[in-house]
């Protein structure tokens, strides 16, 4: 979509960049509650452990902690009671295949009973912003409302057949009860998490080359953004670089892919203009093509991309709301663990969830903004949601970015009259996942795990910890195609 009105140099609508963002920004907070409670927690959680847990203690702990309203004996005591009922039924389903008293879980049973409690908690807050991206996106997962040149959603404030005030207010009070779970609750559980495990700020750090890119556009060309983004060599945040625009031209010239050891055809390093997608498994070679993944570079070299890149970008741009609550967060472990914990720690594995729940606070900040400025254009008088696109003759050649769940998102196209000649999608789990480069360096996760102790190599807890930090989404990152161009799923869309 914002790879083709790059290539037409179509401008968007202010409200539907507004419904966009709050789409996107509901999306975030939803997929981070759901990646730290129910994909990656239980890497750190022992669930059978909060068995044994004194519930009104696990509750007194938590009130200390927050002020959470469902902090109450009675949630705590009742979550326990539907651990306990799933244990007994020997039908542990999802949960049957966790490392439970494995030697690296060291929570005490009332942090695993405080954690298992928000852990189902969770189920019912993710769900409700989930209901922000059904109300605005037609549905979900699956939206269905985007589309090139704005979105297709009619704004009448007072049809119910279309997104109307009434809509809208409930769109408010819904991001407004998610903001309160994740500033008293999702960051509280984060912090302590970390604070017990803060020998982990010391494993997992990995590429510290980080790539972000700006979102959350403010105007109609993409050139003002509420989020900014840009490029950190090594680590530094003091060498920031910022990503301008939809057109900045150091993101659209610095993006390289390798194939050197990625079962596709050729071993070439190129711009993804000039990509191709040509399968060939060779099996698995320890010094050749061992991934179905490419490699991906900035400026020639691996980056990290994700919530951790992203909040040290908006960090090192001066972002006020990223400020604030990485301060927050920070300040909360140091007081946990007893001594000073700085920016630095968050280079890490458990730097990465962090990282993730103090986006997911400013995303919150970022969606009151959007839903307010969307009120106020269309207290202006102003209805506008799309802009018809024109296919001109001959070639263009577009890219768009977005700053997806799992970091930076790009997709690059050329049209030629009219049709797509070629596509190339570069997503966060590209990035993270890439095996060596043309020049042999290591991705994101491989270097990660360099130096990460394993206890017990036939249950590699500590493995899953540091690769789950970063979300990974091999769905996403592989693309690929048959060369024969046999019919491999057929989908009605009704």
């Amino acid at each position: 979509m914002r790879s083709v009105e790059n290539a037409l140099g179509l401008e968007v609508p202010l409200n539907a960049q507004y419904i966009r963002n709050m789409l996107m920004g509901a999306h975030l907070i939803q997929d981070h509650i759901v990646h730290f409670y129910h994909l990656s927690a239980l890497d750190w959680v022992d669930l059978v452990s909060a068995l044994k847990a004194d519930a009104k203690a696990a509750s007194d702990l938590a009130q200390k902690l927050s002020p959470w309203k469902r902090n109450s004996v009675t949630e705590f005591r009742a979550a326990q009671d539907r651990l306990k009922a799933l244990v007994n039924s020997g039908q542990l389903g999802v949960y049957g295949s966790g490392y439970w008293g494995h030697s690296a879980m060291k929570l005490a049973p009332e942090v695993n009973l405080l954690a298992a409690t928000h852990y189902l908690q969770a189920l019912e807050y993710q769900r409700e912003i989930n209901k922000v991206v059904a109300i605005l996106g037609s549905k979900t997962p699956h939206i269905q409302n985007l589309a090139v040149g704005g979105v297709s959603n009619p704004i009448n404030p007072n049809s119910q057949s279309t997104l109307s005030i009434e809509k809208l207010l409930y769109v408010k009070k819904l991001i407004d009860d998610v903001g309160d779970f994740v500033e008293n609750v999702y960051m509280v559980d984060v912090a302590a998490v970390g604070a017990f495990y803060a020998d982990w700020t010391q494993y997992g750090a990995g590429v510290t080359n980080y790539l972000s890119v700006p979102d959350m556009p403010m105007d109609t060309k993409g050139e003002v953004f509420d989020l900014p983004g840009g490029y950190i060599p090594g680590g530094d945040i003091s060498k920031f670089v910022p990503i301008k625009s939809f057109h900045d031209e150091m993101f659209k010239t610095s993006i390289k892919e390798s194939i050197k050891h990625a079962w596709y055809d050729g071993d070439w390093d190129r711009h993804p203009w000039e990509e191709e997608t040509a399968p060939k498994y060779t099996e698995f070679q320890d010094d050749g093509k061992y991934s179905w993944v490419k490699a991906p570079t900035f400026k020639g070299e691996p980056a990290q991309v994700g919530p951790l890149a992203n909040v040290l970008c908006m960090f090192a741009a001066g972002h006020q709301p990223t400020i604030k609550y990485a301060t927050k967060v920070l300040d909360l472990v140091s007081s946990l663990v007893g001594s000073k914990v700085g920016i630095e720690a968050m280079h890490s594995t458990i730097g990465r969830h962090a990282a993730r729940v103090i986006r997911a606070a400013a995303l919150y900040d970022n969606l009151k903004h959007q839903w307010q400025a969307l009120m106020d254009n269309i207290g202006r008088g102003d209805y506008t949601t799309f802009n018809e696109p024109v296919f001109p003759k001959g070639i263009q050649q577009g890219f768009g970015f977005h700053e997806a769940p799992r970091g930076t998102l790009s997709h690059w196209i050329v049209i030629e009259d009219g049709k797509i000649k070629n596509y190339q999608a570069i997503v966060p789990s590209t990035w993270n996942a890439a095996p060596r480069n043309s020049k042999d360096a290591m991705g994101p996760y491989e270097s990660a795990l360099i130096g990460t102790p394993v206890a017990d190599p036939d249950k590699p807890l500590e493995i899953l910890r540091t690769v789950h930090s970063f979300d990974p989404c091999l769905a996403c990152a592989v693309h690929l195609l048959d060369k024969d161009k046999n019919e491999i799923k057929k989908i009605k869309v009704l």
